[in-house]
């Protein structure tokens, strides 16, 4: 069986947590595997996923081995692997867009991106990288609010014929026309917004499906988050949140009884911490009602790693993606969205797209 050969955008700590975690697994058997939800898709080990390709922005990660600079400033996420071999494979630069925010100017640099000299890409220039490192994945990493960067590497990914997988709140595969585009291509895209493996978003989701089950009417809610990241830095800008909101607010409402007015929901970034770095801590507030209209409420504070808690999920998206490929099946995965994916095209419950994913892993599903 040959690897997944994967090309990834944004080379940060999403990116560093996933690549460390691809070394890490190898050589473990299923019992010692702590932390996956799938030790094996499709034949396909965590190990069978293999980088070819990167690009970033950032100075001081452009021209290095990705295995080097995936440990690079501003990145801070936890080490948890830090014996990676080297492959060859070096951060080409990217195409910067809206993927830089001018407010990330006024940090010290051991914090904040730091924009590489180096000429930027074209269209034709990253097609031809993919194609040459023989990528059948993209996967995007790119900050929040990257509008025309997200498109312009999504454009890249139809025009050299692979696979596209979306990480972050730019709508991609929940938009019909970039839909479409994929379909037409027989390429597959899972999308948009992925899901931590046990995060504010899933937690909050589950919370709201047991209030549901149990009869309880809830009338008001919140979910805070700080961080100490990159992406909480970049956050600052309010301006590039729209659609972050919006993921993370559909996600909770779709999966409520009865949809709460805008007034009565609040969920979002709050602030940057520093001294968090990729320490993600989440409040979550529900009020609700209960037998005889008596009132309850629930608090909750949840403190998690917030990169590895994505890589955890990545690593199946990608062999999703993969098990696709295979089967040459192309358009949107709607099961493998719905699970990994806060904004999906299409959404269900958290149970119904779990059953929908074993399916479309087991190949008992057409998407």
């Amino acid at each position: 069986m040959e690897k997944i050969k994967l090309a990834v955008v944004g080379v940060g700590n999403c990116a560093s947590s996933l690549i460390q975690g691809i070394e890490y697994y190898k050589g473990k058997n299923p019992e010692e595997a702590i932390g996956l939800m799938n030790w094996e898709i499709g034949g396909y080990k965590p190990s069978d996923i293999e980088v070819v390709a990167a690009f970033d922005i950032d100075k001081r990660k452009v021209g290095l081995e990705v295995s080097e600079a995936i440990f690079a400033p501003p990145n801070c996420t936890i080490v948890f692997c830090d014996s990676l071999p080297k492959t060859g494979v070096k951060v080409s630069m990217g195409k910067v867009l809206d993927g830089f925010s001018d407010h990330m100017k006024n940090y010290d640099e051991p914090y904040t991106f730091v924009l590489s000299d180096v000429p930027e890409p074209s269209k034709e220039d990253v097609v031809k990288i993919l194609k040459e490192s023989g990528t059948t994945i993209l996967i995007n990493y790119l900050p929040v609010g990257s509008e025309e960067a997200t498109c312009f590497y999504a454009e890249c990914a139809v025009d050299a014929g692979v696979a596209f997988i979306n990480c972050i709140p730019v709508f991609i595969a929940s938009n019909p026309l970039w839909a479409e585009k994929f379909k037409q291509k027989n390429i597959p895209i899972i999308g948009d917004d992925i899901k931590a493996q046990v995060g504010a978003t899933i937690t909050h989701r589950t919370l709201t499906d047991l209030f549901k089950k149990r009869g309880v009417k809830i009338e008001r809610t919140y979910q805070i988050n700080t961080g100490g990241n990159t992406d909480f830095m970049n956050m600052l800008n309010r301006s590039r949140l729209s659609s972050k909101k919006e993921s993370k607010t559909e996600a909770v409402q779709s999966v409520m009884g009865e949809r709460l007015e805008d007034e009565n929901i609040h969920i979002g970034p709050s602030d940057y911490v520093p001294w968090q770095k990729d320490n993600k801590v989440a409040f979550i507030r529900m009020e609700g009602k209960l037998f005889g209209d008596v009132p309850m409420n629930l608090e909750l504070r949840l403190s998690v790693e917030d990169s590895p808690n994505s890589a955890g999920v990545s690593i199946d998206a990608i062999r999703c993606c993969q098990l696709a490929l295979n089967n040459q099946k192309g358009g949107v995965l709607y099961s493998p969205s719905a699970y990994f994916m806060k904004h999906p095209p299409q959404q269900f419950t958290d149970d119904e797209a779990y059953r929908m994913t074993n399916e479309f892993i087991a190949g008992q599903r057409q998407e």
